[in-house]
């Protein structure tokens, strides 16, 4: 991967997923933007994979993006250009987490400002230390979110408080950001929770948790109509699998499913 901006750790259907340029705090250069697009692509072939814990190393998840590294980037002269998906390079950073198909736990501690920000809030689940810093700081250089930050903060929060937030680029920490919902709950080690969590997600149906992760992806764009046909399609055809006859024979046997991918 990009001058190992991004590391891998794979066990147990779990990937330890963690940015990795702690002496600059996780600050997101071109190097680190193409690095995740990298371990996103691996993910995406893994076998076995059934859930992601994303992390930065050492003192923070990331403090946002590197200033003095893509100030006079030439891929920032046009955005548009959709390379990766919906998304383009930097877009891809946070969104590719949300289409990656099975749940992704952010585990955040120190800072997550600006993109790493919006890095966070692609994952599924938030766990967030009670004084960890979080900011959409965007505003603050001038800037709007753009790292799918807009896409991923909608139906998240009330809409008045993510103006608020935005706006403002105010910072706020883990407490405060677990009550106003921008995250799921703090935890004195959110590593350690995010594993566990990880772990509880892993053991669970595979075709299950991706079916259930489409059927969420789906919500907030969706008609009511569309999520009920798309509910039926996707319950049909876990009802005829291995999957759901593991389980059931499980239960009987008083057992732990053993579910092949």
């Amino acid at each position: 991967m990009s001058e190992r901006r991004v590391t891998i750790a794979f066990a147990d259907g779990v990937a330890d997923v963690r940015l990795a340029r702690p002496e600059k705090m996780n600050a997101m250069d071109l190097a680190m933007y193409q690095g995740i697009a990298d371990a996103l692509d691996e993910l995406r072939h893994l076998k076995g994979l059934r859930c992601v814990v994303l992390s930065g190393e050492g003192r923070c998840f990331c403090a946002g993006v590197d200033l003095g590294r893509l100030g006079d980037e030439p891929a920032l002269r046009d955005l548009s250009p959709r390379t990766h998906g919906e998304a383009n390079l930097f877009q891809n950073a946070a969104w590719g987490w949300r289409t990656l198909p099975v749940p992704v736990i952010a585990a955040v501690h120190g800072v997550a400002y600006g993109a790493g920000a919006q890095v966070m809030l692609g994952a599924d689940i938030r766990i967030v230390a009670p004084d960890a810093r979080l900011s959409i700081m965007e505003t603050r250089w001038g800037l709007v979110p753009d790292v799918a930050g807009m896409a991923l903060i909608r139906g998240l929060l009330r809409d008045d408080i993510a103006r608020e937030l935005i706006y403002t680029a105010r910072i706020l920490n883990g407490e405060e950001a677990a009550s106003l919902g921008l995250v799921t709950r703090t935890a004195a080690d959110p590593h350690a929770e995010a594993m566990a969590l990880a772990r509880a997600i892993a053991a669970q149906s595979p075709d299950a948790i991706r079916a259930a992760k489409r059927l969420m992806n789906a919500l907030p764009d969706a008609t009511a109509a569309n999520i009920l046909q798309a509910e039926a399609a996707e319950q049909t055809a876990l009802l005829a699998s291995e999957g759901h006859r593991e389980t059931v024979r499980a239960a009987a046997e008083q057992r732990a499913p053993l579910f092949r991918d």
